[in-house]
């Protein structure tokens, strides 16, 4: 389990990270989402131990990870943009990790470079973006680390390719302690592998949850109603959004779908539905709340 209690980051007069506490538990998938300069790739820096935190304490399996080496043998760490020893091969890259994570799997780093068809004596300097994003992958799940850290770990990847490691990833955690923690922008990517979410906005987060709850707990609404009826439910629900086309309601509630359904249809609407949120419109309404409006971006 990873813990971060009460962190700070700063960087001169901008707060990179602020009083961040939050719990990664074992053997979830872990989707770190924010705003741009959220704090995202600063959060992972510091529970990498690359960057000190200010203040507050960051704890991998209850060790805390500054200049601990017993504590960051527990992980790996993918930055978004990933070193290379410019005259390496794949096959030399993984020799040089394997001297840093003894648990290394050669055998297995063999097998899914051929599965992917990595060349693995060519030079990784010649390698285009997205085969060296696969080539820090691969490596990250071969080292048998607990915990793989990623920062932005699908930017570069084509759909197949992304599909691919997904499936890794979830291979992964069916055989061993696998615990992945995904920074990223791409909200649709990590919608059908993320098991919890953290929201980050403005160096704080805004909400940690497990997707599935978070989904049920917040409500998409078409309804038919007169406009009579719009004060009436902004004050019985806790209305997010809330957008009138003609006599057409859409609305985004906080609450049970089913609650919100039934209190909705105990004012007779000529039609009334809930409709499934996607991640990036939970993404949009959060941070709308929070102050993060497309109104206020464009005009």
């Amino acid at each position: 389990m990873i813990e971060l209690k009460n962190v700070n980051k700063a960087f001169g007069d901008v707060q990179a990270v602020d009083n961040i506490s939050l719990t990664i538990k074992d053997g979830v998938v872990m989707g770190l989402l924010g705003t741009n300069g959220a704090g995202k790739s600063t959060l992972l820096r510091m529970m990498a131990g690359v960057l000190k935190p200010e203040s507050g304490v960051i704890l991998v399996d209850g060790n805390p990870v500054w200049d601990n080496p017993e504590a960051k043998s527990q992980f790996f760490y993918i930055s978004d943009d990933q070193f290379y020893f410019p005259n390496a091969t794949p096959k030399e890259f993984a020799s040089f990790y394997k001297t840093y994570f003894p648990a290394f799997d050669s055998e297995r780093f063999c097998l899914l470079i051929e599965k992917i068809d990595l060349p693995m004596d060519r030079k990784i300097r010649t390698f285009s973006k997205g085969m060296k994003k696969q080539l820090s992958i691969l490596i990250g799940i071969c080292a048998g680390t607990p915990y793989l850290f990623c920062d932005e770990t699908f930017d570069g990847l084509d759909p197949v390719m992304r599909q691919a490691i997904k499936s890794i990833f979830i291979q992964e955690m069916e055989n061993r302690r696998f615990t992945p923690v995904i920074a990223s922008h791409n909200l649709r990517e990590l919608e059908d592998i993320c098991d919890h979410i953290g929201l980050l906005h403005k160096g704080g987060v805004l909400l940690s949850q497990d997707l599935i709850d978070l989904k049920c707990n917040l409500t998409k609404i078409q309804c038919v109603l007169p406009e009579e009826y719009d004060t009436r439910i902004q004050n019985a629900l806790l209305v997010l959004k809330m957008q009138r086309h003609g006599k057409l309601l859409t609305m985004t509630v906080r609450g049970e779908s089913e609650k919100v359904v039934a209190w909705l249809n105990s004012l007779n609407p000529v039609y009334c539905e809930a409709v499934p949120l996607s991640l990036e419109e939970i993404f949009i309404s959060e941070t709308e709340v929070a102050g993060y409006d497309i109104k206020s971006l464009i005009c």
